[in-house]
């Protein structure tokens, strides 16, 4: 898709009637600021071009709570050199998240093979209160770092906190990583305590844990402690001996002094909160840091005035602790509203069992990942109704929804699509930039002495303007977005530049098809030709007559120039852990290199499909 001049069709309006905290607070700016601001698109505008003012103003706004004010907003303007935000303000992201302390439910843990559980917020407090004074019976203090290799689940979001309410960092991963990717992981930060598990059900089936948590802990030699939890079955059955340094998580809790109060170490707003990783697909994934208050204020803004949430909202968004939308999902803590987590497989034992779960527990708010959408999509479920931790477009309750579009860019984020000589363009596809300063910026990669890695990843491409390795278009009618895939898999045929979210698009409508991926690759001219590998669907058989149609679909739908110059059957194709397609590494296989770097992929086998293809040899 080169350019956007659609009508999209219209699939949701707002009640004119209905009074949302977006509403509330542009008139509050109005007020403040004396504009006339009557439209998103107006309020946007004035949102980054009064940056400073619209982050203060929001500040006082969510009621973030902290014990020292700032004196200045931000401290430069130059996005290279990572801005401090909210100078010498003193804040606990911890504090902020437990500031409820009633009898209202908190979060609703569910998952296979589990019942539900409801905790209230004062249980939560009471929780993470044990918890952190058992840390800090380890000696866990400000800066330590504590990691998690945890399900979904209520202990994953008390031990963050815990360790948050004393300055430590926290970082973690799912039980679906095997130990050589949480290795790759988990050896850069080196933690002082891990929290696991001794097994997980997922698809019907109990996976144990415990082989690959020695292989973890045997792998971080100055790990202090291991805790334990029986997560499936009783601890009866577990066996620490061959677990250095281990101790069962009910032992762990004796160790705290149940007289002491929940105390919150109040730290800078650029102080780190969580590590997260970069997908590891080209390598050693990188450890980017987020701050306490970047992360909190741009949270709080995303929940509090694009999701309009509440106290009365329960959210629910499928995940795993690997992701950033944990952290995000969270967050919500803070607005007061009701978590639900979910540990297992979306689609056992039938694909409506998140559905289900919206109905058990009046959800409000829903989310997943596309990879989710299109699974139900392909099983004819039609339901009725990790780089900035945030989001740079996303809901918007103010204004309608378009279809195949993203409502809106967020306010306070300054995202153009840009063209290849750097000038901001609107229906036509471009690279997904942003131009000024925003508080979840990562304060730092860690371990990247003179932060070589962090501006090599974001700010090599235009000079101090954030490139985020995406093409999107901006529409110009709607002010929605269209994303269209990973820049860095760009697809150039013949000079036809287009990405390859665009083929998917079209062939993975097509009812025979279960998985696909595009890539480019040289001929032996040295000329770029893009190759569409095709996993079947059950029952369905790859022959000419659907190549043809394959291509039929493409001119019809794309244009002539998008027809790839190979379709290839594969058993298999390549996803990350978090399902993401993995293009890079096909495509450097395909380029005669050997890829050895396998332990960020969930099926990291599918990669010995793509090696010696004779029917490439005439590319």
């Amino acid at each position: 898709m080169d350019s956007y001049n659609e009508s999209p069709e219209i699939m949701w309006r707002p009640d004119r009637n209905k009074l949302t905290k977006m509403d509330e607070f542009r008139s509050h700016v109005n007020k403040a600021f004396g504009l006339q601001l009557e439209s998103y698109n107006d309020f946007y505008k004035w949102s980054i071009d009064c940056y400073q003012d619209f982050w203060e103003t929001f500040w006082h706004f969510s009621g973030i709570i902290s014990s020292s004010p700032y004196t200045k907003v931000i401290n430069t303007e130059v996005m290279t050199d990572i801005p401090t935000w909210f100078c010498d303000s003193k804040l606990n992201y911890a504090e902020n998240l437990l500031n409820f302390n009633d009898n209202r439910t908190a979060i609703i843990t569910s998952g296979e093979g589990q019942e539900d559980e409801r905790i209230s917020f004062k249980e939560l407090r009471a929780r993470v209160t044990i918890l952190a004074s058992a840390l800090k019976k380890l000696g866990v203090k400000k800066g330590d770092r504590v990691a998690g290799y945890l399900p979904n689940g209520s202990l994953a979001v008390e031990a963050m906190l815990a360790t948050a309410s004393l300055g430590a960092i926290w970082s973690s991963t799912s039980p679906d990583f095997g130990s050589l990717g949480v290795l790759d992981r988990f050896v850069q930060i080196n933690p002082r305590v891990i929290f696991s598990v001794n097994a997980v059900t997922y698809n019907g089936k109990v996976h144990n844990h415990m082989i690959k948590l020695k292989e973890v802990v045997k792998g971080l030699p100055n790990l202090e402690n291991v805790i334990v939890f029986p997560f499936v079955g009783s601890k009866d059955e577990i066996n620490l001996d061959e677990l250095p340094n281990s101790m069962f998580y009910d032992d762990f809790l004796k160790l705290a002094d149940t007289s002491e109060e929940l105390t919150f170490e109040q730290v800078p707003f650029n102080h780190p909160l969580f590590i997260m990783y970069s997908s590891g697909t080209t390598g050693i994934p990188k450890c980017l840091v987020h701050s306490v208050g970047g992360t909190l204020i741009q949270h709080l803004k995303e929940h509090i005035l694009h999701g309009n949430m509440t106290r009365d909202d329960v959210i629910i968004y499928y995940t795993t602790t690997g992701w950033m939308m944990w952290n995000w999902l969270v967050t919500s803590l803070a607005v007061g509203a009701t978590v639900v987590l979910y540990d297992g497989s979306p689609i056992i034992p039938t694909p409506h069992v998140l559905f289900d779960l919206v109905d058990r527990h009046n959800i409000t708010i829903f989310g997943a990942s596309p990879k989710y959408l299109e699974t139900l999509e392909s099983k004819n479920v039609v339901p009725r109704g990790t780089d900035i931790i945030s989001c740079f477009m996303g809901q918007n309750p103010t204004i309608p929804v378009y279809k195949g579009e993203i409502q809106s860019r967020n306010l306070g984020m300054a995202i153009e699509s840009w063209n290849e000589d750097g000038q901001p363009i609107h229906d036509k596809r471009g690279e997904l930039v942003c131009t000024k300063p925003f508080p979840s910026m990562p304060v730092c990669f860690w371990n990247d002495e003179g932060n070589v890695k962090y501006n090599n990843a974001y700010f090599a491409k235009y000079k101090d303007v954030w490139s985020h390795g995406d093409f999107c278009i901006v529409s110009s009618r709607t002010g929605g977005v269209v994303m269209l895939g990973r820049s860095d898999g760009t697809l150039n045929p013949n000079g036809v530049r287009f990405g390859s979210a665009e083929i998917y698009n079209v062939v993975e409508r097509l009812k025979e098809v279960d998985d696909s991926l595009c890539v480019a690759c040289k001929n032996k001219l040295k000329e770029e030709r893009v190759v569409l590998f095709v996993k079947m669907a059950n029952g369905y058989k790859f022959t000419d007559d659907f190549i043809t149609r394959i291509k039929h679909e493409i001119r019809s739908k794309l244009s002539p120039r998008h027809i790839p110059a190979k379709i290839l059957q594969i058993q298999d194709i390549p996803h990350t852990t978090n399902g993401k397609k993995v293009e890079v590494a096909v495509k450097r296989i395909l380029a005669g290199e050997h890829v050895e770097h396998r332990v960020a992929y969930r099926n990291p086998q599918s990669l010995d499909l793509y090696y010696n293809l004779k029917e490439l040899e005439d590319l």
